[in-house]
């Protein structure tokens, strides 16, 4: 039964293969070889399946629409960079969709009472944080805390060196920590 199933999985496999162009070929590649740490990233900045698929679509919809169908220099790069994007693009609809059913309702939301609703609550705050933050300093935060990239790894793919990586990602906590302390004030 398990060997049937595989050869199914390598049938399917082939079938794509042949039927995406051979100029397209390289984005199934770029799939196979980044999708999963593209989904922990996903993951990680929007906290649910349904946003995680989503963007995960978008970003790779967009590859295959990249000038004219060009394969990109720094594909990884592209890759992850477009997806952050479209994260925080989300995130940013999200907040900006709460902000208009608030103004709607005359009320002041309810803070969570238990304690996996805060938590939830603050990632909620933290999400909306990051995405305020300026694209360069929000990159390296995304690249290094949410896609667990090395210093190095995240100089070359944003073409810094890894020492002005730790610069920006210290501004960016710094900056989180001010914002949500701030919220937080605000709340009592």
């Amino acid at each position: 039964m398990r060997g049937s199933a595989v050869s199914y999985g390598l049938i399917w496999d082939l079938a794509v293969c042949e039927t995406v162009d051979k100029s397209q070929q390289w984005i199934l590649s770029a799939m196979q070889k980044h999708g999963p740490e593209l989904v922990t990233m996903l993951w990680r900045i929007l906290g649910n399946e349904q946003d995680v698929c989503d963007a995960y679509q978008s970003t790779f919809l967009q590859l295959a629409h990249y000038q004219s169908r060009c394969k990109p220099e720094h594909t990884k790069a592209y890759i992850f960079r477009t997806a952050s994007n479209v994260a925080v693009s989300m995130l940013r609809r999200k907040i900006a969709e709460k902000e208009r059913l608030s103004t709607v309702v005359a009320k002041k939301p309810l803070r969570p009472l238990a304690n996996e609703l805060d938590s939830k609550y603050l990632q909620e705050r933290l999400r909306g944080c990051i995405a305020r933050l300026p694209e360069h300093l929000r990159s390296v935060i995304t690249l290094r805390d949410l896609a667990e990239l090395s210093y190095a790894q995240i100089g070359r793919m944003l073409g810094i060196t890894a020492a002005t990586a730790r610069v920006y990602r210290c501004k960016a906590i710094q900056l989180l920590s001010v914002w949500m302390n701030k919220e937080k004030r605000e709340k009592l």
